[in-house]
Formats: C-alpha cells, structure tokens, sequence
C-alpha cells in the first residue's frame, strides 16, 4: 500500500529530497539515510538492468520487477517513474493497478509520445494537451488509496517553450494530478514562473549535468516548490567510482591504498547477512 507519510509531508509543506536509487544496493543504502523518500530514476533503473539507453526501450513488466522489489525492501515511501504508462489509457490503467499493489507511493506519468526519452536529451515530442488529461484521469480513477499521488509530468518545454510548458501543468492539475512535474526548465527565473502559476505541489528534477540549474532545497522551498529528486547522483557516483577501482586495480594488480572501498562487514550488515546467520546457527544446532 502506498505510504501515507509523503503525502503528509507535502500538506505540511515539509521539503522532500528524494535521492535516485536504480538497484537494490542504492535502495538499501539511501534507505538507511535521513530522507523522506526515495526516487527510483527510469534512467538508472534502464542502465543498470539492460546497459542501455532510457528511451522507451525497457517495458512495464521489466519496470514493475524491479521497482516491486525495492519497494519490498525498503521503508521510506518510493517515488517510481511510469515513462508514459507504457501505452494508451488502458496501458495507464494496468501501470497504475500494477505499481499500488508493488508499495509505490507515487507513480510519474509523462506526456511524451511513445517510445519516450530522457527528459534531458534532445528530440522529445509531447502528445496533446487533452489526450494526457485523459490519462491523469484513468490514474485517479484507477488507484485504490488517496495516499497513491499521481505526479503528472510534461517535456513540453525544451520543444515548445516554457509558457506551453506552464499551460500544459495547469491542465494537468486540473486533470486530478497531485503534483505537477516541468521537466527541464532553463532558468531560476523559469523555475519561479512555473511556481507563480500553478497552484499545485510541485516537482523539481535536480540532474547533475542536465538543462536546470542545480538548487539547494531550501531555495526550492522558498520558490514554492514541494519535491525535488536528485536521480542521477546515484549512478554517476557508482560510475565514478567503479572507474576508479577498476583502474586501479588494473594499473597496480592489487586494490592499492589511494582507493576508499566499503568494507566487507558492512556490505554483509546492508544486505542481512545478519538474520541469514542467526537462522543457520538456530537450525544448524538444533539439527
């Protein structure tokens, strides 16, 4: 069931960072820190899993695995990405059935044509208004719990312009969407228009490396705005590091001292080994 905490937080207007989390490593470790949830980035999720790109490639089934596991081994409520519902409105309506009863607590639905892109890369197309409507409708119809936050996103920006963009959220909050998502803006002054407008929760992406200037909380806060995920400080961060290792390794024939690796021990603790030892030493003894 989806988690009632992330919608209290936005009526309390309590600032949500979510860190982006793309495999179950990632889940269990942002799972262990001080935020209120957690983001799971189409993107990362894509690469880790197929090693390609986000482009409407990977299916809902192939989504749905994944996403269904790190809800179940995690606690904080998890922010997961729809693409486009996978399909027409029917596709929304199984999307929807099938992420509520995995333990999302908000589901993202974009209104980019099929197959869909990156929301920072070029050559998006948006659908109409209208059709995009009819899908934030099939979503709120379709869910079980109010607690299931339907956050309604347009990439109507980067092709069309920021007052397209502002036009298309106001539609959408009108549509029954919880939280309403601009992707890609180019500017503060862009970023404070879109909260001028829409009076809505609203929904800032924080890509390191992507179109939108990259805030603190507090200063999305004081512009009016109630989420802001961070989906690829996760993945690039693992990158980085793997690169490093990798390197080091190679270069030397041994992991020298200039690399700083989580220990063993702790890697066994994040993952339960714990609870799997207690079990064996139990039934082992009393075999």
């Amino acid at each position: 069931m989806a988690d009632p905490r992330l919608k209290q937080a936005i009526a309390a207007k309590d600032f949500v960072v979510a860190p982006g989390v793309f495999d179950l490593i990632s889940a269990l470790m942002a799972d262990r820190m001080d935020a209120k949830a957690l983001y799971v980035t189409g993107y990362g999720t894509v690469a880790s899993y197929l090693g390609i790109p986000d482009a409407g490639i990977a299916t809902y089934r192939d989504m749905l695995e994944r996403i269904a596991q790190i809800c179940k081994r995690t606690e904080k409520p998890v922010i997961a990405d729809a693409d486009t519902g996978y399909g027409g409105l029917l596709n929304v309506r199984t999307t929807v059935e099938g992420y509520e009863a995995a333990g999302v607590t908000a589901i993202q639905i974009e209104d980019q044509e099929f197959p869909k892109k990156c929301g920072h890369t070029p050559f998006r197309r948006v659908i109409p208004m209208a059709d995009m409507q009819r899908k934030i409708e099939v979503a709120a119809r379709t869910r079980k719990s109010d607690d299931f936050l339907i956050i309604a996103r347009t990439d109507s920006r980067t092709g069309l312009g920021i007052d397209e963009a502002i036009r298309r959220g106001q539609g959408y909050a009108e549509a029954g969407a919880d939280v309403i998502f601009i992707e890609s803006p180019e500017s503060e002054e862009e970023m404070i228009a879109v909260s001028d407008a829409i009076k809505a929760p609203l929904f800032a992406n924080m890509v390191n490396g992507g179109r939108t200037p990259l805030l603190s909380a507090d200063r999305l806060s004081a512009m009016g705005y109630s989420i802001a995920i961070h989906p690829a400080i996760g993945f690039l961060a693992v990158t980085r590091a793997l690169e490093k290792a990798y390197g080091d390794l190679l270069a030397n024939g041994i992991t020298s001292d200039d690399i700083d690796l989580y220990s063993f021990a702790e890697m066994n603790k994040l993952l339960g080994f714990e609870d799997v030892w207690a079990f064996e030493k139990e039934w082992v003894e009393t075999a």
